[in-house]
């Protein structure tokens, strides 16, 4: 299949990209930086926020794996109106199939950003098309770069109370690769990490593999969104789950030495090795610091 990737070079697309190559589809991405095809993947310029490039985007693919987003800062510039756009126009293409990833909690929690992607599900699933929901539980990558930004505090503020269910985007991305070969699911399909821990747990893990030290002060986060995720609104039971865990995302186990020399030399789209923490297209929409709107020079 040919499959068009919105967001193809944020943290999920960054992974999902390659698995679905070694799935054996060809790959278009898009993207607001005009770039020469690269890695096997036919890249398309296109602004899903104003439209433009987007019709000649969805022309001739067979699929469409909607990642780009507009973050949790972003007031849904991109999962709303961008959505809208993108859904139009793939209608009138002719598409037969749009994966949308949303995130998990979206329809018990709709407040903030969640609220956001709820309505952009609303306009995939009325969209006419062939469509699949992938809810995901937030990434390693993306909270291991939240915690980074709180390096430098000398104390931590932890709130014991909520419950964290983390998941990593080669994972997350195995998975929507699965869903797009399989077709139109025509529901919303949830998918965690392995474990569930709290903020103190979760922070203390990722002190020890940072080698650092720091007091963690015992508060309480306020708000209807964290209030959620104290009920355990943003956590799933769902099967299956990822595999990977926390602590081994930060401090990974020696490679399995295999006789097969492929299996010892290639990196598995859910290895941490394959995943561009530090690409500087995370900041093209579709990353998870946020969509920005173009400016005039």
């Amino acid at each position: 299949m040919r499959i068009l990737v919105t967001g193809a070079t944020g943290t999920l697309g960054g992974a999902l990209v390659p698995a679905l190559l070694k799935a054996g589809h060809e790959v278009r991405g898009l993207s607001r930086t005009k770039r020469d095809g690269r890695g096997n993947v036919e890249w398309m310029w296109g602004d899903l926020f104003s439209g433009n490039g987007v019709r000649e985007a969805v022309d001739g693919v067979d699929a469409i794996a909607h990642l780009a987003t507009s973050g949790r800062k972003g007031r849904g510039a991109v999962d709303v109106p961008g959505t809208r756009t993108l859904m139009i126009l793939a209608h009138a293409a002719g598409v037969p199939h749009v994966l949308f990833t949303s995130m998990v909690g979206a329809d018990r929690a709709a407040y903030g950003h969640l609220r956001h992607k709820l309505e952009a599900e609303r306009l995939v699933q009325e969209s006419g098309l062939g469509w699949t929901i992938l809810r995901a539980t937030p990434f390693h990558q993306w909270l291991h770069r939240r915690l980074r930004d709180y390096a430098s505090l000398p104390v931590l503020p932890v709130d014991r109370s909520l419950p964290w269910q983390p998941v990593h985007t080669g994972e997350v991305a195995t998975r929507a690769a699965a869903l797009l070969s399989a077709g139109p699911a025509h529901r919303e399909i949830e998918y965690g990490g392995p474990q569930v821990l709290d903020t103190e747990e979760l922070v203390r893990t990722w002190l020890s593999a940072s080698g650092l030290r720091r007091p963690c002060l015992p508060v309480r986060y306020p708000g209807r969104l964290y209030a959620a995720q104290r009920a355990g609104d943003l956590t799933t039971d769902a099967a299956p789950k990822g595999e990977i865990t926390w602590h081994d995302y930060l401090m990974p186990p020696p490679p399995f030495l295999s006789d097969d020399f492929a299996s010892e030399h290639t990196a598995s789209p859910t290895s941490p090795a394959t995943q561009p923490e530090q690409d500087p297209d995370l900041h093209v929409y579709g990353g998870d610091e946020g969509y920005e709107r173009p400016t005039r020079s």
